[in-house]
């Protein structure tokens, strides 16, 4: 009896196939790491921005499936007072396992504190995330 059970569970691992002991959850299908700003040619910025200097909100995303997957890099921006005062996005296709550096210009139009908060989703009708979003703050002189 023992023989035969082991043969069933056998036949049963064989045709269900073994279930990974993780899966990804809808916010791991993608990371974004690395938030920072850059002038136009990529080099980062250290010191404060400047008004009406022109800087590159970056991050590095990954897709972390093994299959393509549409997404939008979208950067809110907000002042200290929490008002949007920019909002920008793009949009692609991130192949499996992809690593994808988008970037996205702002122009600030005065000086003060203001928080950039980045998010990758599906799309803009499917507004539905791909990773959790990330924040930086930028200081504008």
């Amino acid at each position: 009896m023992l023989v035969k059970g082991i043969e069933l569970l056998t036949l049963l691992v064989i045709t269900v196939g073994i279930i990974p002991a993780f899966a990804l959850t809808e916010l791991e299908r993608t990371s974004i790491m690395d938030p920072r700003l850059e002038n136009a040619f990529g080099i980062p910025i250290v010191d404060n921005v400047n008004v009406n200097q022109q800087i590159q909100i970056s991050s590095d995303i990954t897709n972390h499936q093994t299959k393509s997957q549409n997404f939008v890099y979208l950067v809110q921006i907000k002042n200290d007072a929490g008002i949007v005062v920019s909002l920008g996005w793009i949009s692609g296709q991130l192949t499996p396992n992809q690593n994808l550096n988008p970037s996205l210009s702002w122009t600030p139009n005065n000086s003060g504190k203001y928080t950039a908060e980045i998010f990758v989703w599906e799309g803009l009708k499917n507004h539905s995330a791909l990773s959790e979003y990330t924040t930086m703050q930028i200081s504008v002189s």
